[in-house]
């Protein structure tokens, strides 16, 4: 039987790795899939080496804690790897874990091709030249990503966002009222998500800040409430250590709602999260969207002389504006935060926000992205028979 490998370490690799199975699927019923991945990998048939949660870490010293679990996933990662001896693998994103593991499947002789190029136009950008080493192929899911790589051998298409798709079905599915009902929230009232992240870390260092950030907001609007998306690649023991930390968790009127992050998008009035996919996934959503991080000194001065783009907001650099709000470190303050978010429920802010990242969302495509890297994937698998 013909064996794919899949990796992908966080919640949203995990969803665009669910789509892409599923696509590849449809076309070569025969393919076995295992590897590293989360509950909807698992659902879509892909045999779990390592589950997603293991790695539910992300920054720099915040990895350290962590690092037996890592170890030991590479390690059951690489026999499977043997054992499995897969024709292809295909990597989701997280290229602090999939950029090394490339380069243990270049050596073992698995062509190798990468979902969901990592950032090297915001930083390390030095590693356009080690990817095009360690990596056959590339499906790139925004439209200025291909001439990143100009100048280098490796094979990089663009095949549109993977969410637009499966984020517009849900949408027509889903208006505000149908989305409340079902999670069990009351329909009537201002809702505000909060979406702190999907690994531990992150969660730890924004989920005080967020509800920091509801308690200023309720102390001027008093009827607002607030739905908590929990990542499924966390558990509710994970939030509820942080929460049992947290004095405002008692001030603020708090749902928690687990693996259904789009939903709750979908439900809400305005979004507060931190950086990242989400961004993409507020913008698809045509939901307003204020962003904000906080993370250890350490890490903020890292990044801060590694990063090479104005905001970590995604809508905001396809944009190439300030469209989003945006607040990190030093200007993430509970009661600046609260602001934008007022802002976004009161005023013409919100409508502002959704007609300018009108362009943005069109430039994504109209779908099929999963169906196109499975496309790319199929190539592959042809090649080597």
């Amino acid at each position: 039987m013909t064996t794919v490998l899949v990796c992908a370490g966080d919640a949203s690799g995990d969803l665009l790795a669910t789509g892409f199975v599923a696509a590849l699927r449809e076309r070569r019923p025969d393919l076995r899939f295992v590897g590293l991945g989360g509950d909807g990998c698992e659902k879509a048939g892909v045999e779990i080496v390592v589950g997603q949660r293991e790695l539910a870490i992300g920054g720099f010293i915040e990895v350290v804690p962590s690092l037996r679990r890592i170890v030991g996933a590479w390690r059951r990662l690489g026999v499977a790897v043997r054992e499995h001896r897969p024709s292809l693998a295909v990597l989701v994103d997280s290229p602090d874990f999939n950029l090394p593991f490339a380069r243990r499947l270049r050596r073992a002789g698995v062509p190798v091709l990468y979902y969901v190029s990592p950032q090297v136009w915001a930083w390390r950008r030095g590693r356009v030249r080690k990817l095009a080493r360690r990596v056959d192929a590339m499906a790139a899911i925004f439209p200025f990503e291909p001439a990143v790589y100009a100048g280098t051998p490796l094979r990089v298409e663009f095949v549109g966002h993977p969410l637009v798709e499966p984020l517009a079905a849900l949408a027509s599915r889903f208006d505000r009222s149908a989305a409340r009902a079902a999670l069990s929230l009351p329909v009537e009232g201002d809702f505000v998500a909060l979406l702190p992240g999907s690994r531990r870390n992150e969660l730890r260092h924004h989920l005080g800040l967020f509800l920091a950030s509801a308690a200023a907001l309720v102390r001027e609007r008093p009827a607002t409430s607030f739905v908590l998306a929990l990542a499924p690649s966390l558990g509710r023991d994970d939030l509820d250590r942080v929460l049992a930390a947290e004095p405002e968790a008692h001030r603020v009127p708090l749902h928690v709602v687990s693996g259904r992050s789009h939903e709750v998008m979908l439900a809400a009035d305005a979004i507060l999260a931190k950086p990242g996919t989400v961004s993409v996934e507020a913008m698809l959503l045509e939901r307003p969207l204020v962003v904000a991080a906080r993370t250890s000194a350490f890490s903020a001065w890292l990044t801060r002389r590694l990063v090479e783009v104005p905001t970590l907001t995604m809508a905001n650099l396809i944009a190439d504006a300030p469209v989003v709000p945006e607040f990190l470190q030093e200007q993430a303050t509970p009661e600046a935060i609260a602001g934008a978010l007022a802002a976004l429920l009161e005023g013409p802010a919100a409508r502002v926000q959704r007609e300018r990242l009108a362009p943005v969302r069109a430039s994504l495509g109209r779908g099929g992205a999963a169906r196109r890297a499975a496309a790319m994937a199929l190539e592959m698998l042809d090649a080597r028979r």
